[in-house]
């Protein structure tokens, strides 16, 4: 049986903008960039933001939606996009190979009846294929450095995976699971699972601390509302 294993927030899935910023422009679009925000040595244009909503809302499958809220989350996914791209070069992290991103480009396509409906779903929300291919190859490089950065430290203890494992047991005995599997069959899938939560709250305590050393500056005030609890971005 396989466990539900947690999702990291879209934030960390539609990770892209920063390679695609200088190559790909949005299709058919006629914009006049400007700089909307400054962090450290790095500027997030009104463009790139715009290109994040789309992009993201594409690879979510979510109506289009261009309102202040949804570019204020977009900003603030592109600030903590601008940290990690900091370290990653600071870390001389290299990109990941091209065919990775193509292999991801493909999993998309496969959720289309046809080539043709692709396309016309990239039209629809703007963006072109080369702009999509370098999102996706920016959210490999991003979720791989995560996991290179974060998990050597993490350790789970045995008490963890029991416990874990007991609140599944439950489920599984309220559901009917027969067999019910047992702990030894699940042991890697729960230490996996409990891996992850450990290397997201490592990652949010680091971007935390990065936030607050960083020069953040809001050239487009209308983008500064966008800070939720514990001053996470989104």
């Amino acid at each position: 049986m396989r466990l539900a294993m947690r999702r990291r927030p879209a934030v960390w899935l539609a990770w892209a903008g920063w390679l695609a910023w200088e190559s790909c422009a949005l299709l058919g679009a006629d914009v006049i960039d400007r700089i909307a925000i400054t962090v450290a040595n790095q500027a997030i244009t009104a463009s790139q933001i715009d290109e994040e909503v789309r992009v993201t809302a594409f690879l979510n499958r979510e109506k289009l939606d261009l309102s202040l809220a949804e570019k204020k989350a977009a900003a603030g996914r592109l600030l903590d996009q601008a940290l990690i791209r900091r370290e990653m070069e600071l870390s001389h992290y290299p990109l990941p190979e091209l065919s990775d991103a193509e292999r991801e480009l493909k999993g998309l396509q496969s959720r289309y009846e046809s080539p043709q409906a692709f396309e016309e779903a990239l039209r629809q929300y703007g963006i072109t294929g080369a702009a999509l291919r370098e999102h996706l190859r920016f959210q490999l490089t991003v979720l791989r450095f995560i996991d290179y950065r974060f998990r050597p430290g993490i350790q789970v203890p045995d008490a963890d995976i029991q416990s874990y494992y007991q609140q599944q047991l439950l489920k599984w005995r309220e559901q009917g699971v027969q067999p019910v599997p047992s702990l030894e069959d699940e042991r890697a899938q729960i230490e996996e699972i409990l891996t992850q939560q450990q290397i997201d709250e490592s990652l949010d305590s680091w971007l935390a601390d990065a936030r607050k050393q960083a020069s953040i500056r809001y050239v487009d005030d209308s983008l500064k509302d966008g800070t939720l609890k514990d001053g996470r971005l989104k």
